[in-house]
């Protein structure tokens, strides 16, 4: 009986040793593929971002380079249209978007204020105190 019991025992032994290397296995192999996953994510992002700095020199631009500013965000980019010219005809609000990239909830809420018109403009004038 004593010996069926060390038995037992030494099968579970080996069953968890068995499954644990399993589980180490697996753990290594799972966290390579979330590091890759997220390497490829950053550097998806950081391709974007090195685009939206030179989509203004880009042929497909359609507008002058030097009517544009870059925000960044909530838009990519603001142009003057016609600055250069010195004759602005209107404010275009330019979102740079690669491959199938939808719009952030930020991007749309930014979108609808636009499309609805209810752009303003506002003035700042800062006095200096007395020296």
């Amino acid at each position: 009986m004593d010996r069926n019991v060390g038995s037992v025992l030494l099968g579970i032994v080996i069953g968890v040793v068995i499954a644990s290397l399993y589980f180490v296995i697996w753990r290594l192999r799972y966290s390579a593929k979330i590091r890759e996953n997220a390497v490829q994510r950053s550097l998806a992002v950081t391709a974007g971002k090195v685009h939206e700095q030179l989509v203004p020199y880009l042929p497909e631009f359609g507008f002058n380079p030097k009517d544009a500013r870059f925000l960044g965000s909530p838009v990519d980019l603001v142009v003057f249209d016609g600055l250069a010219d010195g004759q602005v005809r209107r404010v275009v609000f330019l979102e740079v978007k690669t491959g199938g990239a939808p719009l952030t909830a930020r991007e749309r809420q930014v979108r609808q204020i636009i499309e609805a018109r209810e752009v303003a403009w506002a003035e700042l004038r800062l006095t200096r105190a007395s020296d």
